[in-house]
């Protein structure tokens, strides 16, 4: 994996993430430290799945 390849994937991880942990912290009723750390861990996991995702879609 070349620097830049992994420039891309980090960045691609990183929107996925805080487009999700957005998304989560906009559906929950009330914000507080546990729900920031939940929502945290469940964006980086989906951000993960999204990213194995698309590469599994535009494999070639």
């Amino acid at each position: 994996m070349t620097r830049r390849t992994a420039l891309v994937a980090a960045a691609e991880l990183l929107t996925w993430w805080a487009g999700l942990a957005l998304l989560w912290l906009v559906f929950i009723s009330t914000v507080d430290t546990l729900e920031r750390i939940v929502g945290a861990g469940v964006a980086a996991v989906g951000a993960l799945v999204a990213r194995a995702g698309r590469r599994a879609v535009t494999w070639r």
